[in-house]
């Protein structure tokens, strides 16, 4: 089985470029299921229930998020309903959704890091929870830990190591040059990356960006413009029945939009 996760979607220039880029891709790399962090498509911070129909009308399987999920009050409701849509699995009990879903026999998870974030419940006890209630017949189990800190990712992956099929970080928005697969079997890189305006600062405008750092005052962020899109993602090779990785590699493609 091929899996192809897609790092965080910057706004309408990172769906645009998604849905120009994926049905090809799906059918040119023989891609049997796509995983795309979503928590970034609506302006920038948050996803609505419009811009998640939108991912999946253009091949994208399950859609994972990260510490934006609330931005927008109307994903709530959808968060509750049938679409594969997940939130990080380690937020408090209680908070609409789910971290992970079961999708055409491959259980998909969603975590959040602590470091440098904030004080969500522990990941790495979270996954052991649910890993022991997931059904024995579920082989194949991909993590997007959507984190900071390189450390704390790269030690997820080495805990999960021959207990997942892959591990990967989202949240930097910076691609990392790590593909590997660990000696258990699990397939590892410390974040996917982008999609998103190249001339940009992690997908917001430039400007905006650097006027914030000088002056420290908080201000909301627009999405940078410009044609030139990148598309970062990564194509992890599992065998189903062993439910073991047996290869990951880079899928980048820049686009004009």
């Amino acid at each position: 089985m091929k899996i192809l996760a897609i790092g965080d979607i910057i706004g309408r220039p990172g769906r645009d470029t998604v849905r120009a880029l994926l049905p090809e891709l799906r059918r040119s790399l023989a891609v049997d299921f796509v995983v795309a962090n979503g928590e970034n498509t609506a302006g920038g911070i948050g996803i609505t229930p419009g811009a998640a129909e939108e991912l999946f009308g253009c091949g994208v399987d399950v859609i994972t998020s990260g510490n934006h999920i609330w931005a927008q009050k109307d994903i709530h409701e959808y968060l509750n309903g049938p679409h594969p849509l997940i939130r990080p699995l380690n937020y408090p009990s209680g908070v609409p959704g789910r971290g992970f879903v079961v999708w055409d026999g491959v259980a998909v998870v969603n975590i959040i890091g602590r470091t440098y974030m904030n004080a969500y419940d522990c990941p790495f006890q979270a996954m052991d929870r649910l890993l022991e209630g997931i059904p024995q017949d579920i082989k194949v189990i991909v993590v997007d830990f959507h984190a900071e800190a390189t450390s704390e990712k790269v030690a997820m992956g080495r805990y999960l190591d021959g207990r997942v099929s892959a591990v990967w970080g989202t949240h930097t928005h910076v691609a990392t040059a790590d593909t590997q697969v660990f000696p258990g079997g699990t397939a590892y890189v410390t974040d996917v990356g982008m999609v998103g305006p190249k001339e940009s600062v992690i997908g917001d405008d430039v400007s905006g960006v650097i006027e914030r750092f000088l002056t420290q005052i908080p201000r909301r962020l627009a999405v940078a413009t410009g044609e030139r899109i990148v598309f970062n993602s990564v194509l992890i090779d599992v065998d189903q029945e062993m439910g073991r990785a047996q290869g990951i590699e880079r899928v980048y493609r820049e686009f004009d939009i």
